[in-house]
């Protein structure tokens, strides 16, 4: 049931006041299928409701807590910055964006960044980018982007029409024109598509893709699949797009998703985990593809020195605690608790995949049970996960997370399940 109050603290005071769900519900745009519980504070893996309720926190914010919740290096950072300098305009340098797009070129295969608040604006600026490009570099008047069924790019006009899923289209047509569906993991249907689109005098400029599926079903990609696309794309000159923002920053178990798959894309993106949960994003380009210039594209708040301090002390922080080791172990340690679990329930679960903290667990199609009533079956017991679609239950825990963290929440998902199938 839904919260009868949520409490708010006031920061001059240090009280609490009551604010209920029904002012909430008048006040915020009905937006999101909220779950009826509300957070208070957090720690490490750990978070809070306001009844006192603890729970293991294996969403982080959808992939974003990298550090999980209150890391010291995040209430160092953010005291220090907002004491010196919070905001000011790109009109200027800012030494520490100068410093946070250093530490991601020299820690990619990119050469250049541009910073703005989300992933939907860096895969937006990556989109503009290839458009520019098209026009500028290849002659070509009318550009099309290759996407794949069941992606996810953001929620903006333009990354909703590149997100190859039709339920997000819905009332929002006419959608923007210049992108062009084809099946993920599929070789054949990218070839078909450069050739009847070429026919029809709608030539891809760009192919953009995730590394792993993340609201698709955690579905990762094949090695062979994005090889073959990387030799098409130097043959035709046709760019190859990297959407990293779930995948990216440590999450798969190296830095980028790419590096799973043996390829360097010629633009990435990246936001949810660089900033641990302040809203940062971030498009990186390789320099044969960096056509923008002064007026061709810019942010107000994109690469303000708040949010690069803390982008820089996470990159900083994943580096110095070899986090990366950690993600690959607790990775193999989770996927084997959920293979285990699969096993026993193999009438329930037909697979489990993923990268390292990014893992997913498909249930069968012929039960009735979806991943939304694990999900509440889980959070009654104290463990927070989400779905990726009706079918597969996601786990993307902050990289902080502990062996003994990991083995709890698969106890509580064995104790939620006997639960649901009771």
């Amino acid at each position: 049931m839904i919260p009868e109050t949520i409490v708010k603290q006031s920061l001059e005071t240090n009280s609490y006041t009551t604010f209920s769900a029904d002012n909430f519900n008048a006040y915020v745009m009905n937006t999101y299928g909220r779950f009826p519980i509300a957070i208070e504070r957090g720690e490490g893996c750990y978070i809070w409701d306001t009844e006192g309720k603890k729970y293991l926190d294996f969403v982080a914010g959808i992939a974003t807590c990298t550090l999980g919740h209150a890391h010291p290096v995040m209430i160092t950072t953010v005291s220090d910055q907002i004491k010196r300098l919070h905001h000011v305009s790109n009109l200027y340098y800012i030494p520490v964006q100068g410093e946070l797009a250093q530490w991601l070129v020299q820690h990619s295969c990119a050469n250049k960044a541009f910073f703005c608040n989300s992933g939907a604006e860096a895969n937006e600026g990556a989109i503009k980018l290839a458009r520019k490009y098209a026009h500028e570099k290849l002659n070509i008047e009318n550009p099309t982007i290759l996407t794949a069924h069941d992606s996810f790019h953001g929620r903006t006009l333009a990354t909703i029409t590149a997100t190859g899923q039709p339920k997000y289209h819905k009332g929002f047509s006419p959608l923007m024109p210049g992108f062009y569906y084809v099946p993920y993991n599929d070789i054949t249907a990218i070839e078909s598509a450069i050739a009847e689109l070429d026919k029809d005098k709608r030539q891809v400029a760009a192919i953009m893709l995730e590394a792993l599926q993340g609201e698709g079903g955690v579905r990762p990609g094949e090695i062979t699949y994005f090889q073959r696309i990387r030799e098409i794309c130097n043959e035709k000159g046709i760019l190859l797009i990297l959407d990293e923002v779930q995948v990216g920053m440590g999450r798969s178990g190296k830095l980028w998703g790419y590096e799973n798959l043996g390829i360097e894309p010629d633009i990435f993106t990246s936001a949810k985990g660089l900033g641990g949960g302040i809203p940062i994003g971030a498009m990186l380009c390789k320099s044969h593809c960096d056509v923008l210039e002064p007026g061709s594209h810019a942010s107000t708040f994109g690469g303000n020195p708040f949010a690069c301090a803390v982008g820089l002390a996470v990159c900083q922080t994943l580096e110095q605690e070899n986090l990366l080791a950690n993600v690959q172990q607790r990775g193999k340690e989770l996927r084997i608790g959920l293979n285990t679990i699969a096993a026993k329930y193999s009438n329930l679960f037909t697979e489990v995949r993923g990268w390292g903290l990014i893992n997913g667990m498909e249930l069968s199609a012929e039960q009735e049970v979806t991943s939304i009533d694990i999900v509440k079956a889980a959070m009654n017991e104290g463990l927070l996960i989400v779905p990726a679609g009706p079918k597969v239950l996601r786990f993307v825990p902050p990289l902080i997370v502990t062996k003994t963290e990991v083995m709890e929440a698969m106890d509580i998902l064995a104790k939620a399940i006997v639960n649901i199938i009771k």
